[in-house]
Order: C-alpha cells, then structure tokens, then sequence
C-alpha cells in the first residue's frame, strides 16, 4: 500500500519535502504514491494525483496536510475501490505558526491572536536575513531548508502549546520520526 499525501498550499507541500529530503518522517519517497508529496485540495482536481493512482494498481491510504481541513474529502467513483483510509494533519490556524514558533515569538502572538492572523503576524514580524515573510514556497525553503532541525522542533513545540484538535485531526508531529 501507497501513501497519497495530498498538501491544501504549495507552502504545506514545501514543508513536507523538507522533512521528506532531510529524513525526518516516519515514512520515505518510497512510500508515497508518485514517489512525491501533491499539493492537491481534491482527487478530481488534481490532474497529477489522477494520472498517479491510475498508474499504481493497489490500495492507497490519503494523508491530508494542511490548516483548513474543514472540507471533506470527495473520492471519485473511479478510485474508491482503491482508496482504504484518511488522516488529517493540521497547522491551525495557519502554517505561518511554525515561523512564528521559530522566531521564539509565540507568546508575542498569543496577545494579539484575537486581532491578528498568523500570517499577518508573520509578515510583520519575521525576516530572514533582509528579507521580510512574504508567505512564498521559496521563504520557507530558504529559512527551513539548511535547517530541519529549527521546523522539526516548532512542529514538536506547536503540538505541546496547541494543546488537542478535532478527534479526526492528527499533528505534524505524529508524521516525525523523532517525537
């Protein structure tokens, strides 16, 4: 069995290939189906994901990164046969909570959350070298990808201060193989 990680933004997709690339999950590219991570809301949608389980004969189990996971996964008749389960794997409210984790600047956030998005927060707060957050794939590269030590340790701390969410939502965390 493959597994199908479909990411809600390119940002999520990113932050996966990083852990991916440097070793720290609990599964290798040769689990995935497609050998890749997608950033894919929906199968229908996703003309890439479609073309992967066409190819693959076998059963595959749908992991889904992302901050929204409010919207329900539609499985097109074609692929429920092959599509066995779900998890969801949650960076509520945003995934710039990570940045912000990094930073050492969550306490600032939590006094302002009520009033501020993350992402705005981000914006406002977080520069890497001269260069402000600007909520791109390549930020996240450039400031995670010369150092997975500094996401794996935000997306351990986020679980910790987080606290739960939805029964049916899982964490970054429970994806790493160092817990």
């Amino acid at each position: 069995m493959k597994l199908l990680i479909m990411c809600e933004g390119p940002n999520e997709k990113e932050i996966i290939d990083i852990l991916l690339e440097h070793g720290k999950l609990i599964f290798t590219a040769d689990d995935l189906l497609g050998l890749v991570p997608y950033h894919a809301r929906q199968i229908k949608n996703s003309g890439q994901v479609k073309a992967a389980l066409n190819i693959y004969p076998e059963e595959v189990k749908v992991l889904r990164v992302g901050d929204t996971q409010s919207e329900k996964l539609t499985i097109p008749a074609e692929y429920k046969h092959k599509i066995v389960g779900e998890e969801k794997y949650c960076t509520k409210p945003e995934l710039e909570i990570l940045l912000i984790i990094s930073e050492g600047l969550y306490d600032q956030y939590e006094k302002v959350k009520s009033k501020m998005k993350p992402k705005d927060f981000a914006k406002q707060n977080i520069k890497l070298g001269k260069k402000r957050y600007n909520n791109s794939t390549q930020f996240y590269r450039d400031y995670y990808g010369n150092n997975v030590d500094s996401l794996v340790s935000a997306i351990i701390v986020y679980r910790r201060k987080k606290g739960t969410h939805k029964k049916d939502e899982l964490y970054l965390a429970d994806l790493l193989v160092e817990k």
